[in-house]
């Protein structure tokens, strides 16, 4: 079973990319199974995020917008799913989201009912981990069905933020709601990265976190700031991530609405305003420098919805010093007009849509970054 953990990463690194069969996505059914099904063959996986590899197959993932994709030929076939709660997204052959999993039992579930021939297949986390990992466990092929060829993708794209790029209750139609009406109605497959990243046919990863900062949480929470939690595959920091084959050419970033959209709180450790500023710019910097060092072929291009003055300025400032120390990017992209509708004033799907569409025009200015860095193999 380790040999199959090692199989499971190794095919992380493959991409699938089938023709579509729309009438698959129409009849499309998912069932639990109450029992281990006999004869099933694992399935070659591509993993969208960082995951951590477990015995028996398992593999450990936190950060959102975690997405998983086989290709199949034949009607049918199941994934495995772990403990810890989720909320999931079943799609086939890029058709739009037809099965919904919330909260499901550790087990084998069935997706059935697909049209004869070829089929891609995906299951994407639509909501915030940070509580704790979840755990998935792989496709599966049952008798008389078998893995189709899984081409790679050449595009990669990195969005790195706070709950403005993870689609923090996005689908909400209020500003006042419980924690687990904010759980339950993020979707980070409708959210910035997926429409973006979609738009090009860009393999992504969302490395973001709600609430956390630069160097300040939102209103002064005690927790890891986003820069200390970055660099590891879960948020207990035990193992920090490394992929040789994940190379970006762009890397997106929105941080510094925690920042500065709360007044300091008499504890916290900057006395002024101006030193909250000065700290905020110099580790921003930092950040930067590392992730280049890393991604040396890798464009940047600076976000925020909604931003104020401040956050508009500091961003510009950090902008300015990225780019007198040589760094490629694309500048800072402030996103204006938006209705806020989600939970605690949050972009809405609608809004999402706008930011991405911003992001695109400015992304569309560089069509060479796509020659630059991708995937290894």
């Amino acid at each position: 079973m380790q040999r199959f953990a090692k199989r499971v990463i190794r095919a992380s690194l493959i991409l699938c990319s089938l023709a579509s069969s729309p009438q698959s996505a129409v009849s499309q059914v998912l069932t639990r199974e109450l029992s281990v099904p006999a004869h099933l063959a694992p399935l070659p996986m591509h993993v969208g995020g960082r995951v951590q590899p477990e015995p028996g197959g398992m593999v450990l993932r936190q950060w959102p917008g975690t997405y998983f994709e086989t290709a199949i030929t034949g009607t049918s076939a199941l994934f495995r799913v772990g403990p810890g709660n989720v909320s999931l997204r079943i799609s086939a052959d890029d058709a739009p989201v037809a099965l919904v999993l919330t909260k499901p039992a550790p087990g084998f579930y069935r997706i059935g009912s697909l049209s004869s021939g070829a089929h891609r297949l995906r299951v994407q986390v639509a909501t915030e981990s940070q509580n704790g990992p979840t755990e998935f466990g792989g496709f599966f092929a049952p008798a008389g069905v078998f893995a189709a060829t899984l081409p790679t993708r050449s595009r990669q794209i990195e969005f790195i933020g706070d709950s403005h790029t993870v689609g923090y209750a996005n689908t909400s139609s209020k500003h006042q709601c419980t924690d687990e009406e904010i759980w339950r109605t993020t979707d980070t497959t409708l959210g910035v990265p997926a429409l973006t990243a979609g738009h090009y046919a860009a393999d992504y990863q969302v490395n973001a976190i709600s609430g956390r900062g630069i160097v300040r949480n939102y209103n002064g929470f005690a927790a890891d700031t986003l820069p200390q939690t970055y660099p590891y595959i879960l948020f207990d920091k035990a193992q920090r991530y490394a992929d040789p084959y994940w190379n970006p050419q762009l890397i997106v970033v929105s941080l510094g609405t925690n920042d500065f959209s709360t007044p300091l709180n008499a504890s916290e450790k900057w006395k002024t305003r101006a030193e909250l500023q000065a700290d905020y710019e110099a580790t921003f910097v930092r950040f930067v420098t590392g992730l280049h060092q890393r991604n040396p072929n890798a464009r940047f291009l600076f976000w925020a919805a909604n931003p104020t003055n401040e956050i508009s300025a500091e961003i510009g400032k950090v902008v300015t010093k990225v780019s007198a120390a040589g760094i490629a990017n694309d500048g800072y992209v402030p996103v204006g007009g938006l209705a806020m509708t989600g939970c605690n004033w949050h972009p809405n799907t609608a809004d999402d849509a706008k930011i991405a569409a911003a992001l695109e025009r400015n992304i569309d200015l560089h069509p060479e970054l796509w020659s630059r860095g991708g995937e290894r193999g």
